[in-house]
């Protein structure tokens, strides 16, 4: 296949990568780019673990071919906590949110878009911007605490 050369910013750095045509997002960010944090879970969207920021907005990096980000600003796990942990990552940590760990990229990810979009959210609405990503090992509740301890800080 022929490789297409893209450009994107990445946790605000620019970047050029070769791409072929059938390339994933989060294969490239991995890869090529060696960004690991968002993590190759079910490989269809559905869980979650390779949420990255996309424009401002969350998206599931394996659903996204990397030849449509050209141009975009792509911003990780380790874009968002350059300058060290935010307050929400702090408030993970306080609360022992995770266990393995493997869900927390993408669980911050849309926890963080959620805290940009509505400072205050309900707890109702704190579950309905995770409820995209699955974690197996904590059973939710001190994530949820975790994100509404922020919001009071």
């Amino acid at each position: 296949m022929t490789k297409t050369s893209i450009q994107l910013k990445l946790n605000g750095m620019q970047r050029r990568v070769d791409v072929e045509p059938n390339d994933v997002l989060i294969d490239v960010l991995r890869d090529k780019l060696g960004v690991k944090s968002p993590k190759v879970g079910c490989d269809r969207g559905d869980c979650g673990t390779c949420t990255v920021f996309l424009n401002g907005r969350t998206v599931r990096s394996c659903l996204v071919l990397a030849i449509e980000a050209d141009g975009c600003e792509i911003v990780t796990l380790e874009g968002i906590s350059k300058d060290g942990p935010t307050k929400l990552q702090k408030s993970f940590v306080d609360h022992s949110s995770f266990q393995c760990g493997f869900c927390a990229p993408g669980m911050v990810l849309a926890a963080t878009e959620l805290l940009q979009n509505n400072p205050h959210p309900q707890r109702e609405e704190i579950q309905e911007a995770i409820a995209g990503n699955l974690c197996r090992c904590t059973g939710y509740s001190p994530i949820i605490e975790a994100i509404e301890d922020a919001c009071k800080k």
